[in-house]
């Protein structure tokens, strides 16, 4: 079974990494395999409102005609039994990289003609808050706002703040264990 951890974290080593990494060692100590994607050093271009109305080929036929890596990571989400996306939270929402790529997932995966896949597919998220802290459930709502438009399946958010993560962490693995053994939100 395959976990992909898709993160909007410039910083492997930062507190969304530390939080992501807990969920993605406690999947793989119950007999999983992971793979990483990092937003920021890959080429995903902010939508572009093509056509007048602010759509293009992903309102005609469910796929975008920038030419970066938006399709290769959307095959590697078909190709994963299961979703981990992770966040920092900037001003309550979003890092840019994550707002960038969920933006133009959100305009593509509802009209595409085969969401094999896609649909349904187990997913949890986590939104991770330095400073006050305060912004981590805004941000959990915006993130399962676009991904449940994606009709993936929330299984999961997790708000953690920089002040409470040491004592996610062991919550979080028992959270990729329980990934592992395949949730479902019946």
């Amino acid at each position: 079974m395959k976990a992909l951890l898709i993160s909007g974290s410039r910083n492997p080593q930062g507190q969304t990494a530390r939080a992501a990494d807990a969920v993605l060692d406690g999947f793989v100590r119950a007999g999983g395999e992971v793979e990483r994607l990092f937003l920021p050093t890959m080429r995903v271009e902010r939508c572009r409102q093509c056509d007048e109305r602010g759509w293009g080929t992903c309102l005609k036929e469910g796929h975008c005609c920038i030419p970066d890596d938006m399709d290769t990571i959307v095959n590697k989400i078909k190709a994963a039994d299961v979703l981990l996306f992770a966040t920092p939270v900037y001003y309550g929402d979003l890092s840019e990289s994550m707002r960038a790529f969920t933006d133009r997932l959100r305009r593509c995966v509802p009209r595409m003609a085969d969401k094999t896949g896609i649909a349904g597919k187990p997913t949890v998220g986590v939104c991770v808050a330095g400073g006050g802290g305060g912004g981590a459930p805004t941000c959990c709502v915006s993130l399962e706002k676009v991904l449940r438009t994606c009709e993936l399946d929330m299984v999961d958010l997790i708000p953690v703040r920089r002040q409470n993560l040491e004592a996610k962490l062991a919550q979080l693995g028992l959270v990729g264990e329980w990934l592992f053994t395949g949730p479902t939100s019946q």
